[in-house]
């Protein structure tokens, strides 16, 4: 028995590892936060992690369920998300603030608390979800506690532990990236960012769209 669970473990890290992509959403974090304090930026990291981590428990333990409860298919969710990024994606390319990064009502118009706020919110979305814990992420969850017994979907939930550990890591590790690419070479990277990020969005809608329509000819 333990050496299934190390054996599902394992795969279970490689498979969040994969999907989760830590490497590829740091520069993401880099893009997104360019702007920011360094006491914001942790503070952002943290919650990132956070919220992907609660998103990955509560579908691990209720996916299934919520999904059954709300009538929610993986392609809509996939879609969705997918439309979420691809705006973000977007205005990253054009060089300049999204309004998930300083939303437009608060920038510029109120306290500074207000601001810090608001540039918490990228915390939530779109690092934590769907950058971090995306559809992929969320399917992967909701395939590994589908395996019999209650301590699979513990080992899934540890294993993905391990892989927010690591990209809270990466994400602290974010400034020394930014000193060693300088103002003008960070630029080019955040339009670049912005061009995978939009990349990354459209790839989830087709996608989600796929999805949808497999799902639409297995009815009829």
């Amino acid at each position: 028995m333990l050496n299934d669970y190390i054996t599902f473990g394992l795969t279970a890290l490689a498979g969040y590892f994969a999907i989760a992509n830590p490497i590829s959403a740091t520069p993401i974090f880099i893009a997104l936060t360019s702007d920011d304090k360094p006491q914001v930026k942790r503070e952002i990291a943290r919650n990132a992690v956070l919220t992907s981590i609660g998103v990955v428990v509560l579908f691990s333990v209720a996916g299934r369920l919520i999904f059954e409860t709300f009538g929610i298919t993986m392609a809509a969710l996939r879609i969705a998300g997918g439309i979420l990024v691809s705006i973000v994606g977007y205005q990253m390319l054009q060089g300049r603030s999204s309004a998930v990064q300083v939303p437009h009502q608060v920038e510029g118009e109120v306290g500074a608390a207000d601001v810090i706020k608001a540039q918490l919110s990228i915390a939530v979305s779109p690092l934590g979800m769907p950058i971090i814990a995306g559809p992929g992420t969320i399917a992967t969850a909701v395939g590994f506690s589908a395996h019999p017994g209650f301590g699979y979907t513990i080992v899934s939930i540890a294993a993905f532990l391990v892989i927010g550990a690591l990209t809270y890591v990466m994400f602290l590790q974010a400034r020394r990236i930014v000193r060693f690419l300088g103002e003008t070479n960070l630029t080019v990277v955040t339009r670049l960012m912005g061009l995978i990020v939009a990349t990354i969005g459209v790839g989830m809608v087709i996608t989600g769209l796929g999805d949808a329509v497999r799902d639409f000819l297995q009815t009829i």
